[in-house]
């Protein structure tokens, strides 16, 4: 029987809570609420100076299931332009890498590749520009990159799209190669209309459940809910 995983994606405002508090601990007491295997964040570092972790590193090691996938980008960092990608620590990295791409204000993605009972996968996360425009180049480059990544493994990707149609715009490229899970509005928190947060997942994986996170603490810890989606991978 093929083994089930948790996947989720988390906007965490760099910490900071719909009552403008930072608090980087209730971001982990929601993450232990999702009891994801693999999170992809975004505005996971802080934005000015050198752009230390919103969660830092010590709190991870010292209250939480998962390490950060090491893209290495600056000192005290745990992504590259906010994004970042979590794994159980049982869960182990092959590789990582960062995917530069066209923005006109800072974005980027990160990509992973991992082994899980002994089968790859790849994770892609991402957070998107404002501009629809730049996110359909955007959505283009990332799906070119991966096209020429080797070996070709299953791939999930995640993020914040800040795409808010449902079909169109960097959704439908997306969707030529990829489908998309049924999460559910995300933003705002405290009353979410917005499906700006989205996982999707190419051939090889299967979909069995997701949704959106909905919990007190998840209405605080950010402008954001968790998205989720339970996974198998394809013998």
């Amino acid at each position: 029987m093929a083994a089930m995983i948790t996947v989720a994606s988390y906007n965490i405002r760099k910490g900071i809570g719909t009552d403008r508090l930072r608090r980087p601990e209730r971001i982990l007491d929601v993450l232990d609420e999702v009891d994801a295997d693999i999170v992809a964040l975004q505005e996971a570092d802080r934005r000015f100076g050198s752009r230390p972790s919103a969660l830092p590193l010590d709190l991870i090691a010292g209250r939480s299931k998962y390490e950060p996938v090491p893209f290495e980008t600056r000192p005290k960092s745990i992504g590259w332009h906010g994004n970042a990608i979590l794994v159980r620590q049982d869960i182990v990295i092959l590789g990582h890498d960062v995917i530069k791409i066209p923005a006109l204000e800072p974005r980027g993605a990160v990509v992973t590749d991992l082994a899980i009972k002994g089968k790859g996968l790849r994770i892609v996360g991402m957070h998107l520009d404002l501009s629809g425009l730049w996110r359909r180049r955007q959505a283009q480059h990332i799906m070119s990159h991966l096209d020429n990544m080797n070996p070709n493994l299953p791939t999930i990707l995640l993020g914040d799209l800040n795409e808010w149609s449902l079909h169109g715009g960097c959704i439908k490229d997306f969707g030529q190669s990829h489908r998309i899970a049924h999460t559910g509005p995300s933003f705002h928190a405290q009353r979410p209309i917005g499906r700006l947060d989205r996982i999707m997942v190419s051939d090889g994986v299967h979909i069995a459940a997701s949704g959106t996170h909905h919990s007190e603490k998840a209405k605080r810890a950010s402008d954001h809910l968790p998205i989720w989606a339970r996974i198998t991978l394809e013998e």
